[in-house]
This record gives C-alpha cells, structure tokens and sequence, in this order.
C-alpha cells in the first residue's frame, strides 16, 4: 500500500476529547475516526489489524473444534422475553419496532439466537458435542462511552458457545476455551490475568474475565499475592472480622442530635464504626413475569463496610437500582439519617452475613435525632435475605488465606462461563439422550472484545512517538520510507523495485512514496509503528545498501539490497527480537 494513495491521514496534533493513549495515538495514526459518542468509523490500518486480531481467534477456535457461523445483528423480542432478559436489560438494550410493529432487539449479545438455533438443530446426544463461534457487532446503549476504544456503544465481539450432553463434558470445553484464550493473547503480545467475576444477568456460573493491567482501567481488581486469589471488585469476598462474642444487652433509645451519619455517630457516642449498623434505602426494578415492579429495599451492612450493589442486585435478580429519595424513605415510616430496620413495615429488608453474630450494634430509632442501642439481629428483626452484600477493598483478608487484599485496576478483554441448562430450560433445548429421555444440554458460552483488545494492545506497546505493533497485528510488517535525493536519481527506481520484491515474496508493505520532508516521514512511520522501517536514500546507498531499524529499537543496519528480502524474513520468523512473534 502506497501512502499516497491511503485512505486516512496521520495527524500533528492529538484529539481534544482523547484522555487515554490509545485513542490518541489511533487517531493521530490515521486508524480511526469517531462519528459519535461511542461510535468510530476504523479505517484501513484499522481494519487489517482488526481482521489480523479475528483470525488468529479464528485459529484458534478451529484448533479446539470450532465452527464459524454468522448470526444476525437484529432478532426478535420474543426470543429475549422467553429468557427473561427483555425485563431484565435497562435502557442500553436497543429496542426497536419494524414496519409491520413487531418488537425487535439488537444485539447486545447473543445467548437468545444461539439458544434458538440449538433448539431447531439439536436432537439427539449422536449430534452431541458442538462448537460455533461467530463475528458480530453489538450495540450497548451506554449513557457514558468513554476511554476511546475501551468503553463504546457500537463494538465488535467474538462469540463462541459450547453445546454438551453434561457438565462433565462442558468443564472439558470450558477449559479448552480458556487455554484458546491464553493462546490469542500470546499471539497478540498481550498479558492478561484471569480473574473471577459477576456472574451477569444470564445466570452463568464459574464465570471468569481476562484482564490486562492498566491505570486506566474501569474493573478494580482484588488480589492475593499468598495465595494467588483474585477476582473482580464486584464479587470479590474477603474474610470478615467477626466481633468478640457478647451477650444481647436490653434495646436502648438514647439521643443523637445532629449524628445523621455514621462518621458522626461513632464520634458523639465514642464507639467504633464496626458497632454501628448502616441503613441503606434502595429502590429496585425487579422483573414479575412481565412487568417491572419497584420494590423498596432496606439493606444492612456494619459501619465498617460498604454496601455492594452488584451482589444485591443479583440476588434480587433486579433490572436497576437506585437510591431511594428522602420522601421515599419517610413513607415507609423510616427517617433519613436516623433509619433503622425495626418496625418497617413493605420493605423488603437484607442484611450482610455478618449482622447475625454481631451483637448489640448502633441503629437508627426511625425518629430524628435518636438511634438503638444493642440492636440484635432475630430478636429486634429479620430480613427477607441474609447473604454476603458487602464490598471488598484493598487490605481486607483474603478470603481463602487470610493475606491482605491488593488492588490492581485492568481492563476487561475476554469473558468464559457456564451457563449450565439456565438458557435451555427457558428456551427448551433439549436432546433425546441414550436412556431415551428429553434432558436439555448443557451450554458454555465465551465472548472476546476486539477493538478493546486492539487498544489495549496500544496501550502496552507504545512509546513518545507513536504505537510499537507486534508484528502479528502490525497493520503492515515493513514499511518502506522513500527519500528523493538530488545526487542519487535511481532512489525512486531503487525503492519500487524493492517494494515490489518484498510484496511477490508474501510480505506486507507500507510504502511511504511522497514528497514530505524526512523528518515527517520518520514522524509518521513512529507514529504508525510498523515493527520494521527500510529507508532508502543516498546517505544509505553511499552506505552499500538500505537502512533498516526495529521500531523498538535505536540502532539502524545497513544492508545490502539483495539481500534485504532474505533478512527481512529472517527477523519475522526468528524470535531473538522482541515485540516480533
């Protein structure tokens, strides 16, 4: 490809809306263009790593047994109300009506077209197991894209799904799945964690994400260096402290004027913060059949620790939640600030594990400016839920050794779990088994962001003058910088000719054939990345040959012209240089 003739150029000055490098340096390049907020058009340097990124996915599926098929960007609301996530998918859902007012989804996943298609294709376990993947866009209406390529509306995914006659079988293809993935990433020259994660709204279990390091990542990540525990902040446990064991003392109204918070309380009474019970007043949309209901939720957490509304939500299997207002929260009876869950009545009420063995806590009076005194959990209330509804942060214990809790923050790129038979027992695929029985099968479902993980790959592989490709996903291999000397009239003649040997020997070129001074097109070349630069001009022939040098890299070789094709290879398909696969 000649510069001369690429669509996109590369641009001197960065993007005033780009914050992270990657969005920076992809749009400086000229690979991308944004078009709205969360939605970019990828241009052709783009589009070959993007395509270079699916097929080294693509081989890998196909090495563990995949088949590629290619599903629908639009499906039918029905399939998504018989899962139940119609209800239970907010606003980002894109819903739509057809000319005809039929309901339609586009996809923000495709669990719905799979589960559809197993059950019109699958039979009997003889058909048992399978593997398809697919391509496919997906658009997720996100009110807050950002991070350039990290966080967008419309994006590109790489589906695969599993289908087994039982959970034996889908471990085998769960972890053939995770292996694939540690694969593409190696190929991509992209470190990545595995981590546990949420479990999301399709009710997966053994869910695990791959996340690749960074500052300016969006998932917290909690980490134990002891014993290798990690998981996302989300769903992260962490061993609670328990209280020394007391005997329930009588419940005690005592006055707390102005003491509306916690940090408050704990000081005009002279108690720590784990002696005190914090109220938190929710609102949840919660799915009934087919409508959403709002339900109030009263959640009870000690002082000491925070609410986690992802562990709440999904035990409520709610769409939303929101805070509750302060009117909200006197029409159940309860005061803001001074709440307690004692005498509620309509409120769903759900505590933390620990409230139950800590005994005699701090709680609001539900009249202002009074709080309990020995609040006991059974004897003063009880909850609808007990369960682990609270955040782990960083210098927690670990929940499996007991070592302090570290914080990374990293990036989402890869997602594996088990949906089991959740989907195909709403769905109804089922398969005759060799008992002669219907049973429904067994499914895995696996997603991989692409142009997330093309920015990631900017955001490890980059220096001050531009991106630094693997040359696995480099857009090209070479690229070719053409000097027009005065002395030398053949450089123009030199530099096709070698352009054209590189191409008929398999190899990717980029050929900077314009007039610009030299100085931009170094810039350019830096700032595109190619992981190697041939330039040609008289100081080079005057040399015996051409320049080359290693985007990595500082030093230049002279070499000469016939022997430039060979070399070239030679370093593509050696591995004593770094960054080159």
């Amino acid at each position: 490809m000649r510069t001369t003739r690429l669509f996109g150029q590369t641009l001197r000055n960065s993007p005033p809306e780009a914050v992270v490098v990657s969005h920076d340096l992809l749009t400086r390049a000229g690979l991308i263009r944004q078009t709205g907020a969360g939605i970019y058009a990828y241009l052709h340097l783009a589009k070959r790593t993007i395509t270079k990124i699916e097929n080294i996915i693509r081989q890998e599926m196909e090495a563990i047994g995949g088949q590629e098929i290619s599903m629908p960007f639009v499906s039918p609301a029905d399939l998504w109300k018989e899962t139940g996530r119609w209800l239970q998918i907010g606003e980002e859902l894109g819903r739509f009506r057809d000319r005809n007012d039929h309901e339609m989804v586009m996809a923000i996943a495709q669990e719905e077209i799979v589960g559809d298609l197993i059950r019109r294709e699958i039979h009997s376990y003889k058909q048992l197991p399978q593997l398809v993947f697919n391509f496919h866009k997906n658009w997720c209406d996100d009110p807050h894209p950002s991070l350039g390529l990290i966080r967008l509306r419309e994006f590109r995914i790489a589906d695969s799904y599993s289908i087994d006659v039982d959970e034996e079988n889908l471990d085998l293809q769960y972890q053939a799945h995770f292996q694939a993935f540690i694969n593409i990433f190696n190929r991509c020259d992209l470190p990545v964690i595995s981590v546990q994660a949420d479990i999301g709204r399709i009710g997966s279990t053994n869910v695990q994400e791959f996340i690749y390091q960074s500052p300016i990542g969006e998932n917290t990540i909690l980490t134990c260096k002891s014993c290798g525990y990690k998981a996302d902040e989300q769903i992260a446990r962490f061993r609670k402290e328990p209280l020394p064991f007391e005997e329930p003392k009588r419940l005690e109204k005592v006055s707390t004027p102005g003491a509306h918070s916690i940090d408050s309380l704990c000081e005009f009474l002279q108690i720590p913060r784990n002696k005190t019970a914090k109220a938190v007043f929710l609102v949840a949309q919660i799915p009934y059949e087919t409508e959403i209901k709002e339900k109030f939720i009263f959640a009870v957490v000690r002082g000491d620790m925070d609410l986690n509304e992802t562990k709440l939500l999904n035990a409520l299997q709610a769409r939303e939640i929101r805070p509750a207002r302060d009117e909200e929260i006197r029409t159940v009876g309860a005061v803001p600030g001074f709440a307690s869950p004692i005498g509620l009545k309509n409120v769903l009420v759900i505590v933390d594990d620990i409230i139950p063995t800590s005994a005699n806590l701090v709680s609001g009076a539900n009249e202002q400016d009074y709080h309990f005194l020995n609040v006991n959990y059974q004897r003063d209330y009880v909850a609808f839920h007990v369960m682990d509804i609270t955040s782990a942060k960083e210098g927690n214990g670990c929940p499996e050794c007991g070592s302090l809790l570290t914080a990374v923050r990293g990036i989402e790129v890869c997602r594996l779990g088990k949906l089991g038979t959740g989907l195909s027992d709403k769905l109804k695929c089922q398969y005759l088994a060799q008992d002669g029985r219907m049973r429904p099968v067994f499914m895995g479902s696996y997603r991989i962001g692409i142009e997330r993980i093309m920015a990631c790959i900017v955001e490890e592989h980059h220096d001050l003058k531009g991106i630094i490709w693997p040359a696995l996903v480099a857009p090209y291999q070479i690229h070719i910088i053409l000097l027009r000397g005065k002395e030398n009239k053949n450089n123009a003649q030199d530099a096709e000719n070698l352009y054209s040997d590189l191409i008929k020997s398999g190899l990717e070129v980029l050929f900077d054939d314009g007039y610009d001074s030299p100085g931009v097109k170094f810039n350019n070349a830096d700032l595109i990345g190619c992981p190697i630069r041939i330039t040609i001009s008289d100081l080079a022939s005057e040399a015996g040959g051409v320049e080359l040098k290693l985007r990595h890299l500082e030093d230049r070789t002279i070499i000469s012209t016939e022997y430039v094709v060979e070399y070239v290879k030679e370093i593509l398909n050696s591995k004593k240089v770094e960054n080159l696969n």
